[in-house]
């Protein structure tokens, strides 16, 4: 897959998942003037969701190590009339290239994978507290479920099973370093206040084409490779029931909804002890 499709991509499964991602955002009460860095910017959606939030005096840093995220988030941001708010600067997660205390508040969404991207969660939570000033907001945020085959509820949970025993990022992950235990990660960097909240992402019938090609790709996205790990008669109705030039496209049903949900864990930054 090349940088374009991966990015169109991202911008179909944004379609879908942006109410859960901005009400998540929104929680965090983010004061308008603030500073703040987006870890793992991707290709910049969040981060200029975040700009708008802390208009017209505040400013955001999109941090990703990925140049080919960074050069597609250039091109989106450019195109935005809060473009000057933004700042993005290749970096690691686990070594971000800020001062103690340079942002009021710190945001990291589907980055923060145990075994798949660091072997310690509750150190890189450090880091990113490392950066945000005492009292200042580390939050994480993660798609944490999804409910997308309406009246199949036997073969989504198969369906799910095996894209949890498959994809890098859940499978060979420990109980602890699930990321839903994200709650006890807060509280192991020494953050104050630790809360989890989850935000919920509908699709309701009529679909528009825009949305009817967004919800067709999430469903390829998480189950489109695992013809392999699932039996032929989960695959054969996967296939009846997802592909959208199969006449029983499920999403076309007139009765169709789904949902998908994002989980916000956050606390408060403490002082450092030297």
């Amino acid at each position: 897959m090349g940088w374009n499709e991966y990015a169109e991509n991202l911008g179909l499964a944004n379609r879908v998942t942006e109410p859960a991602v901005r009400q998540a955002m929104e929680e965090l009460s983010i004061p308008i003037g603030s500073r703040g860095v987006d870890v793992g910017c991707g290709i910049g959606q969040h981060t200029l969701g975040l700009a708008e939030l802390v208009s017209p005096h505040g400013k955001v840093t999109g941090l990703d190590i990925s140049p080919d995220n960074l050069a597609v988030a250039r091109g989106l941001i450019a195109r935005s009339p809060i473009s000057r708010r933004v700042q993005l600067i290749q970096g690691d997660l686990l070594h971000l290239p800020f001062h103690d205390g340079a942002f009021d508040w710190a945001w990291c969404a589907d980055t923060l994978w145990p075994v798949a991207v660091c072997d310690d969660p509750v150190a890189g939570i450090g880091e990113l507290a490392r950066v945000v000033r005492p009292g200042g907001i580390v939050a994480i945020l993660y798609w944490s479920s999804q409910n997308l085959l309406p009246g199949y509820p036997a073969l989504e949970a198969r369906l799910n099973s095996a894209f949890a025993t498959t994809a890098p990022y859940l499978s060979g992950v420990s109980p602890q370093q699930h990321f839903l235990r994200a709650l006890g990660w807060l509280r192991e960097a020494g953050l104050e206040q630790p809360a989890a909240r989850s935000y919920v992402a509908e699709v309701q019938a009529p679909l528009s084409p825009e949305m009817r090609e967004a919800v067709a790709y999430l469903l390829s996205m998480m189950w489109g490779d695992l013809e392999p790990h699932v039996s032929r008669d989960d695959w054969d109705s996967y296939q009846q029931l997802c592909r959208p030039d199969s006449p029983r496209f499920i999403p076309d049903s007139v009765d169709y909804y789904g949902f998908l949900t994002y989980t916000l864990f956050y606390g408060r930054a403490v002082a450092r002890k030297d």
